[in-house]
């Protein structure tokens, strides 16, 4: 098992991956932000052929699941069906401005009907905060910052927490300074590019692109790069049409949906569960390694 978090308790801090940070050199970087564009032809021809052509996950292929809705419902006959969810471009619309990403009304009773009959969680880049002044609905499982803060439903919410306790796991709580003043350091050196972004999700920072000129994003993965090489205990990774900033620990949010179904009764790999995660980013894979290794 690969988490350590315990329910009522904040983890005791793990680990930091003494490697040193290696971020690609500016020109891959470029394109790697390229490629991230829904511009891109490359990626749209992917987008286009997403439900035709093989997923890999893990490595692995994975065919996609929109067409095997009956082998899904004989796999899930009898066992208890937790269910986790991407925000941004899952519950929400991609838009220009994050700020904006707003669930329709439609999505959130829909969330609001699955969590009447299953436990049901949201797993996000973002804060917390923003995610629940998003959503609104208090009877859910929140994993924000790619899974490095977890909370429990709201008090008279928590049925289906194993003993009825409420849940807090934040294994990234000692990076918090790091982060604050790796924020205000890059608010700084962005401020004169129209269009960038540089959002503060609590355990991580996330650095949007999607509005600035394609000519400036050399720019911008410059700030990042020479910002970064003073503080060896994060690493970059990208996402779509985003730079994100995260603490060098061993956590993602496959430890958070690993994290979240031992609190519910269901480590060690239970056959009593079935586990259904729908996300649409990089940071997803991770979740569904974990899903393939429980099979």
């Amino acid at each position: 098992m690969r988490n350590q978090c315990h329910r009522n308790a904040v983890l005791p801090p793990i680990g930091v991956d003494r490697v040193p940070l290696t971020v690609d050199p500016t020109s891959t970087l470029l394109g790697l932000m390229r490629a991230s564009s829904p511009t891109s032809s490359t990626i749209q021809r992917s987008f286009d052929a997403s439900y035709e052509n093989l997923w890999t996950i893990g490595g692995q292929p994975s065919s996609s699941a929109l067409g095997k809705f009956e082998e899904i419902k004989e796999a899930y006959k009898g066992k208890q069906i937790v269910m986790f969810l991407d925000y941004d471009g899952t519950l929400s619309p991609i838009v220009a401005d994050p700020d904006k990403a707003f669930i329709t009304t439609q999505m959130r009773e829909t969330v609001r009907d699955v969590a009447k009959h299953f436990p049901t969680a949201i797993v996000t880049g973002r804060c917390i905060s923003k995610v629940y002044e998003f959503v609104k609905l208090s009877e859910l499982y929140y994993a924000g910052s790619h899974g490095m803060d977890i909370k429990g439903p709201e008090e008279g919410h928590t049925a289906y927490t194993k003993g009825g306790k409420s849940l807090l796991c934040q294994p990234a709580k000692e990076f918090l300074p790091i982060i604050d003043e790796v924020h205000k350091i890059l608010l700084e050196k962005t401020k004169s590019i129209e269009g960038a972004k540089v959002e503060d999700n609590k355990f991580c920072l996330s650095v949007h692109y999607r509005c600035v000129e394609e000519n400036k994003w050399i720019e911008v993965a410059e700030h990042v790069k020479s910002v970064l090489k003073g503080y060896p205990k994060l690493r970059l990774s990208q996402g779509r049409m985003v730079l994100e900033i995260r603490p060098c620990i061993k956590w993602d949010k496959g430890n958070a949906l690993e994290f979240l179904l031992e609190s519910l009764g269901y480590g060690n790999n239970s056959d009593d569960v079935f586990p259904v995660y729908i996300g649409d980013d990089r940071t997803d894979e991770d979740a569904f390694t974990v899903l393939r290794q429980r099979s």
